[in-house]
C-alpha cells in the first residue's frame, strides 16, 4: 500500500476532511464544527495532510491542493459507490448489470440517494404501480422497455397528447407484442410530432427510464 493511501484510509479524522472540503475552504471552527471534532485531535492529522501536499492553509481556512482534489473527488466516488453497493447488496449480487456499459458502471455514485422497490407475490406490479405515479406527470420521456405491461400504451399516448416529449426503444418481441394487441394504440402514438418510437434486434436486458424528474432502472436476475 502506498504511503499517500495510507494517509487517507489509515484515519477516519483525515478521510473525514477531505470529503468536507470538497464542498469549499473552510476555517478550524467549521471544521470542528462539521465534524465533532478538538482542535488538538485534528491539527496533527491536517499537518499530515499538508505534508502529502493534499491540503494548504491560506489565512484562516484549510482548502485543498490541486492534488488533493483529485484525490478526494476520486475517493468521494469510492465511498458513494460502495455505499450504494453496500445498501442493496443482495440486488446487486444477484441481478445482471452487464447491460450497462462499463463506462457508466464506473459513475454508479451518481445515483446517490436511490431507493429499491421491490415486489412481494402478494403485490407482484408494485414496481409498475411507482413507476407509473412517477411519469404520469412527465414532460419528458426516454425509455427502454424489454418487458410488456398491459397499461403502457395507453399510458404513453395519453403523455402523448399531453404535449410530453417522449422517445421509446422497444425490442423486437415487444414490439411485435404490442402491435399485436395494440396496433391502434401503436398507430395512434407514432401519429403525434412530439412522440418516437425505436425498434432493436437487440437482446436488452435491462428496463430504464428518464423524466425530467425521474430515473429507474430494472435489471433481469441472473438466473434470466
Amino acid at each position: 500500500m502506498s504511503k499517500l493511501v495510507s494517509t487517507i484510509t489509515f484515519s477516519k479524522k483525515r478521510e473525514n476532511l477531505l470529503l468536507l472540503l470538497i464542498d469549499g475552504p473552510k476555517t478550524l471552527e467549521d471544521i470542528r464544527n462539521s465534524l465533532n471534532v478538538t482542535s488538538a485531535g485534528m491539527i496533527p492529522q491536517i499537518r499530515r495532510l499538508e505534508e502529502e501536499n493534499l491540503v494548504q492553509q491560506e489565512g484562516k481556512k484549510y482548502l485543498l491542493t490541486d492534488t488533493g482534489t483529485i484525490i478526494a473527488e476520486m475517493f468521494n466516488s469510492f465511498i458513494k459507490t460502495t455505499d450504494i453497493i453496500e445498501k442493496y447488496k443482495d440486488f446487486w449480487v444477484f441481478h445482471d448489470i452487464n447491460a450497462i456499459p462499463f463506462h457508466l458502471l464506473k459513475r454508479l455514485y451518481e445515483l446517490g440517494d436511490c431507493r429499491l422497490v421491490e415486489s412481494k407475490i402478494s403485490d407482484i406490479y408494485e414496481p409498475h404501480k411507482e413507476f407509473m405515479k412517477y411519469i404520469a406527470g412527465a414532460k419528458k420521456f426516454m425509455g427502454i422497455a424489454p418487458v410488456f405491461h398491459q397499461l403502457y400504451p395507453q399510458l404513453f399516448v395519453q403523455l402523448a397528447e399531453n404535449g410530453a416529449d417522449i422517445s421509446i426503444i422497444l425490442t423486437k418481441d415487444i414490439y411485435e407484442k404490442t402491435v399485436k394487441g395494440h396496433a391502434d394504440l401503436i398507430e395512434k402514438f407514432i401519429s403525434f410530432e412530439n412522440a418516437q418510437l425505436f425498434v432493436s434486434s437487440y437482446d436488452i436486458r435491462l428496463a430504464c427510464a428518464v423524466t425530467d424528474s425521474f430515473f429507474s432502472m430494472s435489471f433481469f436476475f441472473k438466473s434470466g
